[in-house]
């Protein structure tokens, strides 16, 4: 079994922004920090999330009345493929996000995309541990699936992330997860993405002038929500 790591809370800010403004804060922010080194030669990667709830969508309703703390579950991966699986469990609490992951065989995905517990839960890690638990008790199940394409950018001090998230689909298939392509929908107004700004203790003022843009207004926004609302199951 897995050593559970303390826990570190970060910062969280989003952004819905036009089509516009996307270039903009593109040009600012790549000619200050660096790419992402697992964007690849386009500079982007992309994103698939299978996303976990209760029979009464406690997770939905939670995140839609703001409560605080709250955990959601979910399974990633990266550019269509099943060679790297990570269980997450992202819990907000006063404001900031915590992530703590594990990794997956595609055999244990393949199961719990079924709805189906894991055995021998005294040898799981923390994290599946903990959604097993919650599957056996709250019958928690996996509801709905999320992608997009993410442009991310990097800054060591005050390890910050500004990320730029397009295209952001969803898909009720949850059988298709692990399939290179699925069907999907798109979910946002035309025109408008994802602006993302992660950071620990503090956001260099440099990075912060930098997206400064006209209109630009801090959301509650939610992907998970956003993609709920399509495929209500």
């Amino acid at each position: 079994m897995t050593e559970q790591k303390p826990q570190t809370f970060r910062h969280e800010l989003k952004y819905v922004i036009s089509a516009g403004q996307l270039p903009l804060i593109k040009s600012r922010i790549e000619h200050l920090i660096p790419r992402d080194s697992h964007a690849g030669p386009s500079g982007t990667y992309e994103i698939r999330s299978l996303y976990f709830d209760d029979i009464y969508n406690r997770c939905y309703h939670e995140n839609l009345d703001g409560t605080d703390p709250r955990e959601k579950f979910r399974i990633r991966i990266y550019n269509h493929s099943a060679d790297r699986i990570r269980l997450e469990c992202k819990r907000k609490e006063r404001g900031k996000i915590c992530k703590t992951s594990c990794p997956l065989t595609r055999e244990q995905t393949r199961q719990l995309m079924e709805g189906r517990p894991l055995p021998d839960i005294g040898s799981q890690d923390p994290v599946l541990r903990k959604l097993t638990l919650q599957m056996l008790t709250r019958r928690m199940r996996p509801v709905v699936i999320v992608e997009y394409d993410r442009i991310p950018f990097v800054y060591k001090n005050g390890n910050v992330r500004v990320t730029l998230d397009t295209n952001i689909a969803s898909s009720g298939d949850i059988g298709q997860f692990l399939e290179p392509v699925i069907s999907k929908r798109p979910v946002m107004p035309l025109g408008q993405q994802l602006l993302e700004v992660k950071y620990d203790e503090y956001l260099p003022d440099f990075i912060y002038r930098s997206l400064q843009v006209e209109n630009l207004q801090q959301t509650a926004f939610s992907k998970y929500v956003i993609c709920r609302k399509y495929y209500r199951g």
